[in-house]
């Protein structure tokens, strides 16, 4: 693989061997992987940090559509709450704390939506589409 300029928003070295144990490996089998995890990683977070749309990774970040699929992918199996968690709780530990919290803060809002509420005889049923609706997958040997 060549190696390219990093932008602003790539894992440094530190922050990867923290993220690495937590991304899922390559499947065994199969063709040899074309695109290392961590680009795959920066990929995402290419995305995240400058709120471009996928489309418009740069072309020395792995293709688009493949980079959204493993996005999609994490977060159906809970990869990016495990992430989240994991490094949640190591800063609390390294700060001195618990890694769990032992109190939350919730905070609410109300919105005003109409002055008599909404009827239901005017406003169709809306059906949403659960996860088995989609269909997507991931060419795993990329």
């Amino acid at each position: 693989m060549t190696e390219r300029k990093s932008y602003p928003s790539d894992l440094t070295d530190t922050q990867w061997s923290l993220l690495e144990p937590l991304v899922p490996k390559a499947k065994s089998g199969g063709r040899p992987l074309k695109y290392e995890r961590r680009e795959i990683v920066n990929a995402i977070l290419y995305v995240l940090r400058t709120g471009s749309s996928w489309r418009q990774l740069p072309h020395d970040l792995p293709p688009w559509l493949l980079v959204y699929l493993y996005f999609r992918a994490w977060r159906h199996d809970g990869i990016w709450d495990r992430i989240h968690n994991k490094l949640r709780g190591d800063l609390r530990v390294a700060e001195g704390r618990p890694r769990q919290p032992s109190a939350a803060i919730l905070d609410s809002q109300s919105v005003k939506t109409t002055e008599k509420g909404g009827s239901t005889d005017t406003t169709p049923a809306r059906k949403s589409m659960g996860a088995s609706d989609i269909s997507w997958s991931i060419p795993w040997d990329c």
